[in-house]
């Protein structure tokens, strides 16, 4: 009995000798210096306190425990990193023109109608493969982005297209955001007529709305996103899978989503390159792609109207 009594007291004794060398109210800041310490053979408490966990040390130990927490503290003072976000120091002078862009697709379909043999509209407009490859009509490349098969077509371009347009202007800037997903629009669109040839046909701006997927794909894995625009990607896959199923009508085209995807994702590459994430802050550069933007559906329509033959 004695013997267990002296045994007890020697552990309060002990215990009551502890000093602390280091305290914080992180638990899990206290578990690394814990497996700090365990790894040096220092024995160690962690214990709760007021104002948070106390690690303690017998007197003899205190110096070295102090060391080895100071050093594993210093180097990873900066661990983890802050996430890095594309749009880092980059203030959008203006706000991207979602309703615009959707109200001109919307005002366009109002004069166009849907798809119908006798419609001069797509007669002159649609996408054509042999028109295109044969007759040199490379302007159908981009007026078939703003022709419609009919009003389901369009909305589901409108709703889906229309919210991950937002998000890829406030990372790109407006004049570069529509200058890119015109580019990338026309070279998924021109892979898809090149690889079809014949007698394919095809309409809608579901073309731009995958580049854009696949640019912001591009935009979330170089840059490692942690916040904001991560919570995007689920409804990007669900805008995808609904495009696939359920705007695939007679006249829409799974080739044109696939390789719009593709392109957009070779477009997200150059997008985040230093030299384009430095020149989106100049606004005169946003201005020249904007009015790029606009004269290439201009001069696209132009062609058309004017029944233009580039193989001549």
């Amino acid at each position: 009995m004695q013997n267990d009594e002296a045994g007890h007291t020697h552990a309060l004794t002990e215990e009551s000798e502890q000093q602390v060398v280091h305290s914080c109210k992180d638990e899990q800041t206290a578990l690394s210096c814990s497996l700090v310490l365990s790894a040096t053979d220092i024995s160690h408490h962690v214990t709760p306190a007021a104002d948070g966990l106390h690690l303690t040390v017998t007197p003899s130990d205190v110096p070295e425990a102090e060391k080895q927490i100071r050093a594993y503290l210093y180097e990873n003072r900066n661990w983890p990193p802050k996430p890095v976000t594309p749009d880092s120091g980059f203030n959008q002078l203006l706000q991207p023109p979602t309703l615009l862009l959707i109200g001109a697709l919307a005002l366009f379909y109002s004069v166009t109608g849907p798809w119908s043999g006798d419609s001069h509209w797509f007669a002159i407009g649609a996408g054509d493969a042999d028109a295109i490859l044969q007759k040199g009509e490379w302007y159908r490349l981009i007026t078939a982005l703003t022709l419609h098969a009919n009003g389901v077509h369009l909305l589901g371009n409108c709703i889906f297209g229309g919210f991950l347009f937002h998000f890829f202007c406030r990372l790109t800037g407006n004049g570069l955001g529509l200058f890119a997903m015109l580019v990338t629009a026309v070279l998924g669109n021109f892979i898809n007529v090149f690889l079809h040839g014949g007698t394919h046909h095809f309409v809608g701006f579901s073309t731009a709305v995958f580049a854009i997927i696949g640019m912001l794909a591009m935009f979330s894995r170089y840059n490692r996103i942690r916040t904001g625009y991560l919570t995007v990607m689920p409804i990007m896959a669900g805008a995808a899978f609904l495009a696939m199923i359920g705007s695939s009508g007679e006249h829409t085209d799974l080739g044109a989503h696939f390789f719009g995807l593709l392109s957009g994702l070779a477009g997200g590459w150059f997008l985040t390159r230093a030299p384009l994430l430095k020149l989106r802050q100049s606004p005169l550069f946003q201005s020249v792609l904007f009015l790029f933007f606009l004269a290439g559906i201009i001069i696209a329509w132009k062609f058309a109207l004017n029944g233009t033959d580039f193989s001549r």
